[in-house]
């Protein structure tokens, strides 16, 4: 599989809340930044998206691969989602959240993700304003100190 096939299957698999496919395009020491407080690791990653899954079960993560150069892909997200389930913060020092049953709509997030050796090493969203953790907090209602 060449780095544009990678690319779109990735995105596919991110599309598709395929946890199991994530995980195995991922490399055991990736690295993702960006819309969270802190980078994580590979298995934080792959554990905030599956409480994002269970919080949001009609999440829609709109991943579209803008181009691939070399082994750096640049993609856009835009999640939108209905707060049906509690989201589970704890790892990130912010506890469960219930649900609320309020619905979320980020703004377009662009992003880098590095591929080595047929598999993603790192992804890094940039900060966008009305996207992010934090943004999606703010639109379900609940209210966050210091943002």
């Amino acid at each position: 599989m060449n780095n544009k096939q990678l690319a779109e299957a990735y995105a596919a698999a991110f599309n598709a809340g395929d946890l199991n496919a994530l995980a195995d395009y991922l490399a055991p020491d990736f690295q993702f930044s960006g819309p969270i407080p802190q980078p994580v690791g590979r298995d934080q990653f792959l554990g905030l998206m599956e409480n994002m899954l269970r919080a949001f079960p009609d999440i829609e993560f709109n991943t579209r691969i803008v181009s691939v150069d070399g082994n750096v892909v640049r993609f856009t997200n835009q999640l939108a989602g209905t707060h049906t389930g509690d989201l589970d913060l704890s790892a990130m020092g912010m506890g469960v959240i219930p649900a609320t049953g309020k619905s979320f709509s980020m703004s377009r997030e662009n992003g880098e993700s590095v591929i080595e050796d047929g598999y993603i090493v790192s992804t890094h969203v940039a900060p966008t304003k009305g996207a992010g953790m934090i943004a999606i907090l703010h639109q379900i209602g609940v209210e966050v100190r210091g943002a």
